[in-house]
Protein backbone atom coordinates (compact mmCIF):
# COMPACT_ATOMS: atom_id res chain seq x y z
CA UNK A 1 0.00 0.00 0.00
CA UNK A 2 1.49 3.48 -1.31
CA UNK A 3 1.80 5.78 2.41
CA UNK A 4 1.87 8.88 0.03
CA UNK A 5 2.57 10.51 -3.06
CA UNK A 6 5.84 11.82 -2.99
CA UNK A 7 6.52 13.67 -6.79
CA UNK A 8 5.19 13.48 -9.39
CA UNK A 9 7.32 13.51 -12.89
CA UNK A 10 6.07 15.78 -15.62
CA UNK A 11 7.94 15.19 -18.94
CA UNK A 12 9.03 18.72 -20.36
CA UNK A 13 10.65 19.44 -24.29
CA UNK A 14 12.00 23.06 -23.07
CA UNK A 15 13.10 22.79 -19.38
CA UNK A 16 13.54 26.54 -18.99
CA UNK A 17 10.34 26.93 -20.76
CA UNK A 18 8.59 24.70 -18.62
CA UNK A 19 10.10 25.86 -15.39
CA UNK A 20 8.88 29.81 -16.33
CA UNK A 21 5.31 28.01 -16.72
CA UNK A 22 5.35 26.30 -13.40
CA UNK A 23 7.78 29.36 -11.49
CA UNK A 24 5.79 32.62 -13.26
CA UNK A 25 2.57 31.76 -14.62
CA UNK A 26 0.99 28.99 -12.20
CA UNK A 27 3.02 31.19 -9.61
CA UNK A 28 5.14 28.12 -8.08
CA UNK A 29 8.10 28.36 -6.41
CA UNK A 30 11.08 26.65 -8.21
CA UNK A 31 13.57 24.68 -5.78
CA UNK A 32 15.27 22.86 -7.57
CA UNK A 33 16.45 23.62 -10.88
CA UNK A 34 19.32 21.92 -13.70
CA UNK A 35 19.25 21.12 -16.84
CA UNK A 36 17.62 17.51 -16.63
CA UNK A 37 15.72 18.20 -13.30
CA UNK A 38 14.37 21.19 -11.87
CA UNK A 39 11.61 20.85 -8.72
CA UNK A 40 8.79 22.92 -8.29
CA UNK A 41 7.06 22.96 -4.77
CA UNK A 42 3.45 22.79 -5.05
CA UNK A 43 1.98 22.33 -1.86
CA UNK A 44 2.56 19.48 -0.18
CA UNK A 45 3.49 18.17 -3.55
CA UNK A 46 6.70 18.30 -5.78
CA UNK A 47 6.70 18.43 -9.15
CA UNK A 48 9.28 17.42 -10.38
CA UNK A 49 10.16 18.65 -14.23
CA UNK A 50 12.10 15.64 -16.47
CA UNK A 51 13.86 16.58 -19.23
CA UNK A 52 12.88 14.28 -22.21
CA UNK A 53 16.11 12.75 -23.99
CA UNK A 54 16.92 14.00 -27.53
CA UNK A 55 15.82 10.47 -29.13
CA UNK A 56 12.28 10.59 -26.94
CA UNK A 57 9.21 11.62 -29.21
CA UNK A 58 6.62 13.69 -27.45
CA UNK A 59 3.15 11.49 -26.61
CA UNK A 60 -0.03 12.45 -25.62
CA UNK A 61 -1.49 10.99 -22.63
CA UNK A 62 -0.33 10.43 -19.29
CA UNK A 63 -0.14 11.98 -15.55
CA UNK A 64 -3.03 15.12 -14.77
CA UNK A 65 -2.05 17.68 -12.20
CA UNK A 66 -4.46 18.98 -10.34
CA UNK A 67 -4.68 22.44 -8.77
CA UNK A 68 -6.47 24.12 -6.23
CA UNK A 69 -6.35 28.08 -7.07
CA UNK A 70 -6.63 30.66 -4.43
CA UNK A 71 -9.42 33.12 -4.98
CA UNK A 72 -11.57 30.83 -6.92
CA UNK A 73 -11.58 29.01 -10.23
CA UNK A 74 -13.20 31.63 -12.07
CA UNK A 75 -11.11 34.43 -10.91
CA UNK A 76 -7.72 31.95 -11.84
CA UNK A 77 -8.65 30.70 -15.15
CA UNK A 78 -9.29 34.90 -15.90
CA UNK A 79 -5.54 35.68 -14.49
CA UNK A 80 -4.27 32.28 -16.70
CA UNK A 81 -6.34 33.81 -19.81
CA UNK A 82 -4.49 37.05 -19.36
CA UNK A 83 -1.00 34.72 -19.64
CA UNK A 84 -1.73 33.74 -22.83
CA UNK A 85 -3.32 30.27 -21.51
CA UNK A 86 -6.89 28.79 -23.03
CA UNK A 87 -9.27 26.70 -21.58
CA UNK A 88 -10.73 25.09 -24.78
CA UNK A 89 -13.65 23.24 -22.37
CA UNK A 90 -14.33 26.65 -20.22
CA UNK A 91 -15.28 25.86 -16.56
CA UNK A 92 -17.22 22.33 -16.58
CA UNK A 93 -19.58 22.01 -13.46
CA UNK A 94 -20.02 18.57 -11.97
CA UNK A 95 -21.92 17.23 -8.78
CA UNK A 96 -18.38 16.12 -7.51
CA UNK A 97 -17.33 19.87 -8.35
CA UNK A 98 -15.55 22.52 -11.13
CA UNK A 99 -13.25 22.15 -13.44
CA UNK A 100 -11.34 23.83 -15.90
CA UNK A 101 -8.70 21.95 -17.90
CA UNK A 102 -5.64 23.13 -19.82
CA UNK A 103 -2.16 22.24 -20.47
CA UNK A 104 1.39 23.40 -19.82
CA UNK A 105 3.63 24.89 -21.86
CA UNK A 106 5.07 20.95 -22.48
CA UNK A 107 1.72 19.86 -23.66
CA UNK A 108 1.09 18.13 -20.45
CA UNK A 109 -2.57 18.10 -19.16
CA UNK A 110 -3.48 20.26 -16.29
CA UNK A 111 -6.33 21.30 -14.21
CA UNK A 112 -8.14 23.88 -11.99
CA UNK A 113 -10.84 21.98 -9.72
CA UNK A 114 -13.09 23.58 -7.08
CA UNK A 115 -15.39 21.11 -4.77
CA UNK A 116 -18.74 21.74 -4.96
CA UNK A 117 -20.99 24.68 -3.17
CA UNK A 118 -22.07 24.21 0.20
Amino acid sequence: MAKSVATVWVPVDDMDRAKRFYGETLRLQVTKETPEWSEVDAGNLTIGLNAREETARHAEGGAVITFTPEGGIDAEVGRLEGEGITFPGGISDHPWGRIAPFRDSEGNDLQLYAPPAD
